[in-house]
């Protein structure tokens, strides 16, 4: 019996993106489902969250994220420009958020269309890999999206006919995370149980297995 998992990601998120190379295989391994679900980054959610936690925490995560990298060997720099429009010394966040709406919503048009875990992988791995520069300029976005197997003109096309169906799923999205009991990226989900970080993929196949996984 395939089994199926929920993964919550969000494309700002360096460790959403280091989970995705071990996410793949085993995928490519197990007879397993994982079913991506974009969620807007905390600073979207939560704009004040980086004004009240520790100052200490931005700094850390930057350098935490360039060892895991490192000792996994996953090609690794920050996005050239932030999906995020933010001021990173006042840390104020803008009203307006043009890249990663843009982004996420693709990622819910592309999540409705059964392929979401391929979406995000190319498009992330395009924008965290430091390969490009100016991600959301000229071609890049069409090249991994063409990778991931879909025309980005006409996806969208379809976000920008009812954009608000998309912001429901979304939401549906964001709502279903934090049932889950956790609130950051990535979190894994099965049967209701949440697995965060990418540091926990090895404890989810665990469970897995006690719940019939088999190799493909």
């Amino acid at each position: 019996m395939t089994l199926s998992v929920d993964l919550f990601f969000s494309f700002r998120s360096p460790y959403s993106y280091l989970a995705l190379p071990k996410t793949k295989l085993i995928v490519e391994k197990y007879d397993l489902v994982v079913n991506a679900r974009p969620v807007y980054p905390l600073a979207v959610r939560v704009p004040d969250f980086f004004k009240k936690t520790n100052p200490k925490f931005a700094a850390y995560v930057v350098r935490d994220s360039m060892r895991v990298a490192q000792s996994e060997n996953i090609p690794f720099r920050f996005p050239r420009p932030d999906p995020i429009v933010q001021n990173m010394t006042t840390l104020e966040v803008a009203p307006e958020q043009p890249r990663i709406r843009r982004l996420t919503r693709l990622g819910a048009a592309a999540q409705e269309q059964g392929a979401g875990l391929a979406f995000i992988t190319e498009v992330a791995t395009m924008m965290w890999s430091g390969t490009v520069d100016n991600w959301h300029e000229g071609d890049h976005l069409a090249h991994a999206a063409t990778r991931a197997g879909f025309d980005l003109a006409k996806l969208d096309a379809t976000v920008a006919a009812d954009p608000d169906h998309f912001e429901k799923i979304i939401a549906q999205n964001e709502a279903d995370h934090a049932a889950s009991g956790h609130w950051g990226v990535p979190t894994f989900v099965f049967e209701g149980e949440p697995f965060f970080g990418q540091d926990r993929i090895d404890l989810l196949v665990w469970r897995l297995k006690q719940k019939g996984l088999k190799e493909r």
